[in-house]
């Protein structure tokens, strides 16, 4: 029998050359996600904007940049796939919308997430950042708006944390909710800090 890591290796290969919505997006395409059995904090995100489908670095923009500044995490500790596994709901860019990027294709999530996270037994702390991602792993368990299932955060605890996405789009948002900032990024990167810190 494989080990999880190989499996997990295997599975990652498999989810790599998906092509099941390709009809339906405006590149070719190209999942991107990372992940290794020994992950403690999964980041499950929305979907992959243009520059980190350009680039195949996931988080690589200025959304990143704030969510590693929410967390408090280093560049290197944050793509470490060791610590740190990255699933977005979906795997590839969608394309341009009338209002920004496209929701997340419908079939990526119900197709992949389960087997992923069968093979991270090892994650203790999901980050759901974005409606899409609380959608997914939250479901009828959802407030009535986002900033009220961010506001909730302690209710997911221990296991899913939800945030806002930190896209630049969402400053006003940011502003008008300042308990965000006071008491929601405080807890997450103190737990995140903990389990990364944890044997």
């Amino acid at each position: 029998m494989k080990n999880p890591a190989t499996q997990l290796a295997a599975l990652l290969c498999e989810v790599r050359a998906c092509t099941v919505c390709a009809a339906s997006l405006p590149f070719p395409p190209r999942p991107i996600l990372r992940a290794a059995v020994t992950a403690r904090v999964m980041i499950v995100g929305q979907a992959p904007g243009r520059r980190v489908q350009e680039t195949g670095i996931p988080w690589n923009d200025p959304s990143g940049d704030r969510l590693r500044a929410w967390l408090g995490l280093s560049h290197d500790i944050f793509y470490d796939e060791s610590r740190i596994a990255i699933i977005p709901t979906g795997f590839c860019y969608p394309g341009k919308g009338e209002h920004g990027d496209l929701p997340p294709r419908p079939e990526c999530a119900p197709r992949w997430h389960p087997r992923l996270r069968a093979l991270l037994p090892q994650v203790r702390l999901t980050l759901l950042v974005g409606g899409h991602a609380q959608a997914y792993y939250l479901a009828k368990r959802r407030r009535d708006s986002l900033g009220a299932t961010v506001q909730a955060f302690a209710e997911y605890l221990p296991e899913f944390l939800p945030l806002p996405h930190p896209s630049p789009r969402n400053l006003q948002w940011f502003k008008r909710n300042p308990w965000l900032e006071a008491e929601v990024i405080p807890a997450a990167r103190q737990r995140v800090a903990e389990i990364l810190a944890g044997p």
